[in-house]
């Protein structure tokens, strides 16, 4: 079985969506792996990963919205506030969803569907550079 490792670091502009499916495309054409897993980790909390759907702007505008009103900034029930409003509703962002993503690979491509794209869930209001890091392995 091979192994192969990248680390990306995937700059965003505040909160939203960002996709990055084509950066794990190229981890995985470099691996050279033709059948196995891409497995990839968002390692910060305030952050977090999706497959969502890359056709229309719209889904990642609604879910933005759905997140910000669902958790919103400076909710008083927070405590936690080290840095700033935006600090603890991030962090219940990021728990809602996911740090890791799986997705099976055949033929040396990601088995994605017609409209899914990978993305980085930015849950803080600032920009930040994000490292995920992608590990590839199969045969």
């Amino acid at each position: 079985m091979r192994q192969f490792q990248r680390m990306l670091t995937i700059d965003t502009t505040g909160p939203g969506l960002t996709e990055f499916t084509r950066s794990v495309s190229r981890v995985v054409i470099a691996s050279e792996v033709g059948v196995g897993l891409a497995h990839i980790f968002c390692s910060h909390t305030s952050a977090s990963l999706l497959i969502q759907e890359n056709a229309d702007p719209d889904v990642l505008r609604d879910l933005n919205a759905f997140f910000q009103r669902l958790v919103p900034d400076g909710d008083p029930l927070f405590v936690h506030r080290a840095e700033g409003p935006d600090d603890m509703p991030a962090h219940v962002k990021a728990a809602l969803t996911q740090t890791t993503l799986t997705i099976p690979i055949t033929s040396g491509r990601m088995l994605l569907g017609t409209w899914q794209g990978i993305y980085l869930f930015e849950h803080r209001q600032r920009p930040h550079s994000r490292n995920v890091v992608v590990h590839i392995t199969g045969d």
